[in-house]
């Protein structure tokens, strides 16, 4: 799977100057709508916040993976997010998050596509040259270039 071409520029952002949770997801929503993956923003923001009462999705390392299966999306897409100030995520590791990948899948997906999508984005995030490469981006060719080494 190319994760970087789930990736719409609509749904990227350096930085992102909102530091609420809630907040972050929604706007990275509206990208995500924008890029025509979403055509119901507020279901999928309350299937991600859904899923966010049930565990924390901030996996550490200062990285967050929101996701959600909602029937307000059309198709799978990733909204990423360097964000201008850290936020909390009630992390893993209790430390606040600077980078947020948001995954955005139909409900009615048989399979696990979200899972395969996580998996690829957890197996690099885990390397700090990735991560640092992610924040050191500073346009969205960079962060493609970055994505395509997944």
């Amino acid at each position: 799977m190319n994760v970087h071409e789930l990736l719409d520029n609509k749904a990227v952002f350096i930085p992102l100057e909102v530091s609420d949770k809630t907040e972050i997801i929604k706007a990275m929503a509206k990208g995500l709508a924008d890029a025509g993956v979403v055509t119901d923003v507020d279901a999928y923001v309350q299937a991600v916040l859904t899923r966010e009462e049930s565990g924390s999705t901030g996996v550490g390392f200062g990285v967050a993976i929101p996701h959600g299966k909602s029937a307000g999306v059309v198709k799978a897409g990733i909204a990423y997010a360097k964000l201008a100030n850290p936020s909390d995520w009630q992390s893993l590791d209790g430390e606040p998050v600077n980078i947020v990948f948001m995954i955005a899948v139909p409900e009615a997906n048989v399979g696990n596509e979200h899972l395969q999508i996580l998996v690829s984005l957890s197996r690099k995030l885990i390397h700090e040259d990735f991560r640092n490469s992610l924040l050191a981006a500073q346009s969205l060719e960079q962060v493609h270039e970055v994505l395509k080494t997944l």
